[in-house]
C-alpha cells in the first residue's frame, strides 16, 4: 500500500465506509508513512478504531451481554519489516519511541503507553515462539484513557501485526485455539487480562480483571450498525441498523481513567465485586458456574437472589453483592435484549429510554461513576438529546448522546460550552465531537488489491 498517497489512502478509507472524516484520518496514514522513511514499497497499514459500548456496562467479565460499535476515530498504523529481531514503535503524533527485542521476558512495567505494545509482544512471542522485527509507526486521534478503548486497541493493533507479519495465523496452534475473529477477540482479551485462552497460556496482562469487550467491538463491528455479543466465550447474537436519522456526540470528561493509573484499583474492584457474587452463588448452592450469567442461567434470578441473601464475603456485604447482581441483571439480561428490539423495531423512543434507564441503573448500582459524567448525561438530555449514557470502564471517561444527525453540530457545541462552564478545571483536556458506527478493524491495500 502506498501510504504516501494521500488520496489513495482516502479512496480505500471510503469504500470501508467512512464518510467526511475519510481525508483527515488518511492525514494520519501519510504521516505515520512519513516516520518510516522514503520507501514506501515495503509498507502495510492497518486501521484499528476505538469503540462505544452503546450498553452493556461490566457485562462482559461476568458472561453478559454487550450492545457495540465501533467508531470513526481510531489508530492509523503503518508498518515495515525489518531484516532483525527488533520492535521499533514510534507514535507519529507525539513523537514517543519505543525499542526492544520480542522476548517472553520482555519488561512491561513502564507505566505508560508503552505497557500495552510491549505486553502484546511478550504475550504472542510466549505462545508462538520468535518474532521477526518490525518498524511501526501510528497515529491516534482517540481521546486517551477515556473510555473509548484507546488502550484496548493499541493491544489489539500490536498483536495483529505481529500475527499478520509473521504468518503465526497459518500455524497449526493458532488454528486450533483460534477460528475466526470472535475467538481472535477473546484472545487478545486474555492477552490484556492475562489469562489462559486455550493452549495459549496466560501471562501478567496489563493488570485489569476485563473481559474481551473491547477487543470484539474492534475487531468484528461493520459500519452502520450495532452488535450484541455475549462473552466467556465471544458469541455473535445480532446485528441492528443504526438510522442515518440518529448521530452519537460523544464527550471525553478530561477526567482520565487510566487502565493502568489511578483507575485501575476501582475497576478492578467491580470486576472482584461480580467474582464474588459467582462465588457467593457458588457456595450457597454447592455449584461451580464460572461466571454470573452461567449462575443465572442455571439457577434463574430468584434462585440466585435467595443464595445471595444470606452470603458472607470478607470484602464486601451483601448489599454490595445484591446491587452488584441487580445491576448485572438489569442490564444483561433484560434492558440490552428489550433496547436491541426497539431498535430494529424502529422505536427510537423505547430504544433511547432504555439507554437512560442503563445510565441511571449503572450510577446507582454499579457506581462507577463521576461528579463530570453523571452531570454529562443529564446535561445532555436537558439540551435535547434523545438520551444519553456513560460509557466504559466508568471512574471517568465518556460519555455518548443519541441525537437527531440533523442537530448534531449545533447539539455538540451547546453541550462543550456547557461542560465547559461548568467544569472549568476540565476545560482543555475535555474533547467533544460527532460519530457514527464505524468500520472494524482492516488492513488497507490498494484498490486494484484484493485485501
Amino acid at each position: 500500500m502506498d501510504c504516501s498517497d494521500k488520496g489513495s489512502v482516502t479512496s480505500v478509507l471510503l469504500e470501508a465506509g467512512f464518510g467526511n472524516e475519510a481525508e483527515e484520518r488518511a492525514g494520519a496514514f501519510v504521516t505515520s508513512a512519513k516516520v518510516l522513511g522514503p520507501s514506501v514499497s515495503a509498507l502495510r497499514a492497518w486501521w484499528v478504531p476505538g469503540r462505544i459500548e452503546v450498553l452493556g456496562k461490566h457485562t462482559d467479565y461476568a458472561g453478559g451481554r454487550s450492545l457495540l460499535c465501533a467508531t470513526d476515530r481510531g489508530i492509523a498504523f503503518v508498518v515495515k519489516p525489518r531484516p532483525d529481531k527488533v520492535i521499533s514503535i514510534t507514535d507519529s503524533h507525539t513523537g514517543d519511541t519505543d525499542s526492544f527485542e520480542a522476548s517472553p521476558d520482555l519488561d512491561t512495567s513502564t507505566g505508560d503507553w508503552r505497557n500495552y505494545p510491549r505486553t502484546a509482544v511478550r504475550r504472542i512471542a510466549s505462545n508462538f515462539g520468535a518474532l521477526s522485527g518490525v518498524e511501526i509507526a501510528f497515529h491516534s486521534n482517540l481521546p486517551q484513557a477515556a473510555g473509548m478503548s484507546s488502550s484496548s486497541a493499541l493491544i489489539v493493533g500490536f498483536a495483529l501485526i505481529l500475527i499478520r507479519t509473521n504468518g503465526l495465523d497459518g500455524r497449526d496452534i493458532y488454528k486450533e485455539n483460534i477460528g475466526n475473529d470472535e475467538e481472535l477477540a477473546g484472545y487478545l482479551g486474555t492477552v490484556e487480562n492475562g489469562q489462559t485462552f486455550g493452549t495459549l497460556e496466560g501471562d501478567a496482562g496489563v493488570g485489569t480483571f476485563g473481559g474481551s469487550e473491547d477487543h470484539t467491538a474492534i475487531l468484528c463491528a461493520s459500519a452502520d450498525t450495532l452488535k450484541r455479543y455475549a462473552f466467556c466465550p465471544v458469541q455473535h447474537e445480532r446485528t441492528v441498523g443504526f438510522p442515518r436519522s440518529l448521530t452519537f456526540v460523544v464527550a471525553s470528561s478530561g477526567v482520565v481513567a487510566e487502565k493502568t493509573g489511578g483507575a485501575l484499583e476501582l475497576y478492578n474492584r467491580a470486576s472482584r465485586l461480580a467474582g464474588a457474587v459467582t462465588n457467593a452463588i457458588n457456595t450457597g448452592l454447592g455449584d461451580s458456574h464460572p461466571h454470573l450469567a452461567a449462575a443465572i442461567q442455571s439457577v434463574g434470578v430468584d434462585g440466585v437472589r435467595s443464595a445471595l441473601s444470606g452470603a458472607t464475603d470478607s470484602d464486601f456485604g451483601v448489599d454490595d453483592l445484591l446491587d452488584r447482581f441487580d445491576q448485572f441483571v438489569r442490564e444483561s439480561e433484560q434492558i440490552i435484549p428489550a433496547a436491541t428490539d426497539a431498535l430494529d423495531g424502529n422505536d427510537v423512543e423505547g430504544f433511547a429510554r432504555y439507554i437512560s434507564e442503563s445510565q441511571a441503573n449503572g450510577a446507582r448500582r454499579l457506581k462507577n461513576q463521576v461528579e463530570e459524567t453523571v452531570w454529562l448525561a443529564e446535561q445532555a438530555e436537558r439540551l435535547g438529546a434523545r438520551s444519553a449514557s456513560a460509557f466504559g470502564a466508568g471512574f471517568g471517561g465518556s460519555v455518548y448522546a443519541l441525537v437527531d444527525t440533523d442537530r448534531a453540530a449545533a447539539f455538540a457545541s451547546e453541550w462543550a460550552s456547557a461542560y465547559r462552564s461548568a467544569f472549568p478545571a476540565r476545560a482543555d483536556a475535555s474533547v467533544f465531537f460527532i460519530t457514527r458506527p464505524g468500520p472494524a478493524t482492516f488492513e488497507l491495500a490498494d484498490q486494484s488489491s484484493t485485501v
